[in-house]
């Protein structure tokens, strides 16, 4: 199984930005898809959970309300809609897949991408 990210790279405060996470090897509706941040000298943060059949969704307090996720079955991914950027969501987006319904920390998701840079800078 393979988890890649693409996407992310420099915008302006105000702007939007979409990351796809392309899963292969595995079937998204068998698995719940997390987004993870981490920002220049911070630990990995936990943003957002879609349940594999998509019925729940969550949100971290710091995104909720500008971040929601998109579905392509036919690519196979679960992508973040990122709306009304700031600064502080500058970090490398991580994603990751676990079988089953729900997420669990990064440490225990089944598969994880390498991260996709996100820069958000007037």
């Amino acid at each position: 199984v393979q988890v890649v990210e693409s996407g992310g790279g420099l915008v302006q405060p105000g702007t939007s930005l979409r990351l796809s996470c392309a899963v292969s090897g595995l079937t998204l509706d068998t698995a719940a898809v997390g987004w993870f941040r981490q920002a220049p000298g911070k630990e990995r943060e936990e943003i957002s959970c879609i349940t594999n059949d998509d019925s729940t969704s969550v949100f971290a307090d710091s995104v909720k309300g500008r971040f929601t996720f998109a579905r392509d079955n036919a690519k196979n991914t679960r992508d973040l809609q990122m709306n009304n950027l700031n600064p502080e969501d500058t970090a490398v987006y991580f994603c990751a897949v676990r079988s089953g319904r729900y997420c669990k920390p990064w440490d225990a998701m089944d598969y994880r991408g390498k991260g996709t840079l996100v820069t958000v800078s007037s």
